[in-house]
Parts: structure tokens; C-alpha cells; sequence
């Protein structure tokens, strides 16, 4: 007996010694993974609205928008298909069981999501339009005013609570943008533009409407996600299914007709299928981001974001950055931080137990935007 007592005694310390240099292994792994999705975000929300931009205005044959809408749709609806029977191991009884179940059995939980999917749609062709008639950094800058929305109708609907800091970075953000928009609407940009076929007004009207939908949609969604146990990877293949149909409705309601002499693949050049990819991507890099990182990391990837997109439209587009731009870019940044600083708490128990809802709720909103939507 003693033997063994000794036996286990020395054993002890062993597999502390072992856990201990597991587990910082471990940690040293997620801390490369947090700074690698981090970076690789900031290139991800940069590069998709530059793409974008070029694309739209480059000379000669376009390509059909709302074929490109659903084109993402498929394209995240079968990688989260995939991802799903990842978990199930391969098991395709279990997961075509679970799809049946999920999508059919509980019908009406999944009828919930076609008004986010209908908002979503709308939003995706909003952001092409957008992107299309205002310059890049622009359009990054403005497109922010998402925090401002999703704040208003996550304080209406789901009644939480804003911290001063908060409200005065949402004050920040928007004079920022404010600003942003009076240097261009009254400088040379707008000739610039109004000399290529490009309609100012109707890129600033898109964005701000697609803000709007993303603020009500994102709260929407995060709605339906308490109230459920189903994972996210699920309600996207949901939203996706809704998303395709009515991005297909959509098409042929727009360009039905030129689709069917043209084709659906009318226009595609690889750059093409590289803004698509993109926008596919964009929603599973920020589920690696939120399990990585943290909400206010990702507050500094889109800032950052930002100043890429700004500094590459110069070289790019002949953007022209002067003071009175970069000092509501500025504001706009220093917003998007503020915003994602924790609440301060009381003491130390509430900030133990609200940090651990508040990671919840923060996972779920970094989930929303950017998991559904082209961001």
C-alpha cells in the first residue's frame, strides 16, 4: 500500500508537469491562430471592397450582380454543408437525419429566417450598387454606420443596455462619416465620378440602406439564435437556402431576360470568381476570428481595414486624401474602438459572470453581419 501511495504521489506531479506544458502549448497555438485570422481579416474586408470597386469599373461586359448574389449563397450554403459533416464524421445518415430534422421536421423554426434572408438578399445587391458608384474608401468608411444601426435596434428590440462610452462612440462615428460625405460631396471627387457614369446619390442612398438592413437583420438573426440550440453553421445553411431562392427570384426579376440570352456565367472573368470566393470566405473567417480573438481585436482588423483599403485606392483609383477626409476617417476609427471596450462592472463577480454572457453575445454578434452577408 505504501508503495502504491508513493507510486501515486510521484505520478502526480508528473501529469501536472505534462497538463501545464499541454496546455501552454496549446495557448501558444491560439495565439498564433488569434493574430494570423486577424491579419488575415484585415486583408479579407480590404481587398473585398477594392475587388469589388474594380471590377465594377473596369471597361467592356459586366457581370450580372444578382447572379453573383446567389452564386455566394451556394457557395456558403455547401461550405457549411461540408462543415457539418465534418462534425458528423462522415456520417451521412446522421447528417441528412439532422438537415431533415432541422429544416423540415421544425418547419416553422426555419420559416423564421426568411425575413432576415429576404433583408440579407436585399443587402448583398445594395452593396454592389454601392461599391459601384462611390469610391472605396468611401464606402468602407460610411459602411460603419452598421454599428450605429445594429446598436438603435439591439437597444428596441432586444432592449440592452450602452454604456457612455458607447454612445459617444456611436456620436463619434457618426460625424465622422457625416464629414466624410461633405468633403466629397463637395470636392472633385463627385465631377470624377459624374464623369465615368457613376451616380454618387445612388451609391450613398445603397449604403446607408444597406446599413439599415444590416442593423435589423443582425439583430433579427441574433434574436432567433437565443431562442434556439440549433449551431450557427445550421442557421446559415437555413438562411442560405431562403438566400438562394430569393436571389434567384430576384435575378430574374432584374436581368431575367439578358440572363436567358447571356447566360448566368455572363461576364465571370477569374477576378470575378475571386470576389465571390471572397464574399463565401468573409463569413467563415470571422467564426475563426471570434473562437481566436475577441471583439475588440476585431474592432482594430477593421479599423486597420480601413486605412489599407484608403492607402490602396490612392495608388489604385487616384483617391485623393486631404485633411478634412482623413481627420472623419479618423473619427471613424477611434469610433469602431471605443464601441468594442468592455463595459466596466461593479465588481469583481458581475465581471466574471457578465463576461462570460457578454462573450457569448459578442460571438453571436460578430456572427451576423459577417457570416450571412457579403462584408
Amino acid at each position: 500500500m505504501m508503495i502504491m501511495a508513493a507510486a501515486a504521489v510521484n505520478e502526480s506531479p508528473n501529469r501536472s508537469t505534462e497538463d501545464k506544458t499541454s496546455t501552454r502549448g496549446q495557448n501558444e497555438v491560439n495565439r498564433k491562430l488569434k493574430y494570423i485570422s486577424l491579419a488575415i481579416l484585415v486583408i479579407q474586408n480590404a481587398s473585398l471592397i477594392l475587388s469589388i470597386r474594380y471590377v465594377r469599373t473596369l471597361p467592356g461586359d459586366h457581370f450580372y450582380t444578382t447572379s453573383a448574389v446567389v452564386m455566394a449563397e451556394v457557395l456558403k450554403v455547401s461550405t457549411c454543408v461540408v462543415i457539418i459533416l465534418i462534425q458528423k464524421r462522415g456520417n451521412v445518415k446522421s447528417f441528412v437525419s439532422l438537415l431533415y430534422d432541422s429544416i423540415v421536421v421544425q418547419y416553422l423554426d426555419t420559416l423564421k429566417l426568411a425575413v432576415p434572408s429576404l433583408i440579407y438578399t436585399l443587402q448583398n445587391n445594395l452593396q454592389y450598387v454601392a461599391i459601384s458608384n462611390l469610391p472605396a474608401a468611401t464606402f468602407q468608411v460610411t459602411y460603419q454606420l452598421k454599428i450605429l444601426t445594429t446598436a438603435l435596434f439591439s437597444v428596441l428590440m432586444l432592449h440592452k443596455s450602452l454604456s457612455k462610452i458607447q454612445w459617444i462612440s456611436l456620436m463619434l462615428l457618426f460625424a465622422g462619416v457625416a464629414i466624410v460625405q461633405v468633403d466629397q460631396e463637395g470636392g472633385k471627387q463627385k465631377e470624377a465620378l459624374t464623369s465615368t457614369n457613376q451616380n454618387y446619390f445612388k451609391g450613398l442612398v445603397s449604403v446607408i440602406i444597406s446599413c439599415l438592413s444590416s442593423g435589423f437583420a443582425g439583430v433579427y438573426f441574433e434574436k432567433i439564435l437565443k431562442g434556439s440550440s440549433a449551431s450557427v453553421w445550421m442557421r446559415n445553411i437555413q438562411l442560405g437556402i431562403f438566400g438562394t431562392v430569393l436571389g434567384l427570384l430576384g435575378m430574374w426579376w432584374n436581368d431575367g431576360a439578358a440572363i436567358a440570352e447571356k447566360g448566368f456565367l455572363f461576364g465571370y472573368t477569374p477576378m470575378v470568381w475571386g470576389v465571390i470566393f471572397n464574399q463565401a470566405f468573409g463569413g467563415l473567417l470571422v467564426a475563426v476570428v471570434v473562437k481566436y480573438a475577441d471583439n475588440i481585436l476585431k474592432g482594430f482588423a477593421t479599423s486597420f481595414s480601413i486605412i489599407v483599403s484608403t492607402i490602396t485606392s490612392v495608388y489604385l483609383f487616384g483617391f485623393h486624401v486631404d485633411l478634412i477626409f482623413t481627420l472623419g476617417a479618423g473619427l471613424v476609427i477611434g469610433a469602431v474602438y471605443m464601441y468594442s471596450l468592455p463595459k466596466p462592472n461593479a465588481s469583481t463577480s458581475s465581471t466574471s459572470s457578465s463576461s462570460h454572457s457578454e462573450g457569448g453575445d459578442s460571438e453571436l454578434e460578430a456572427f451576423l453581419p459577417k457570416s450571412v452577408l457579403v462584408k
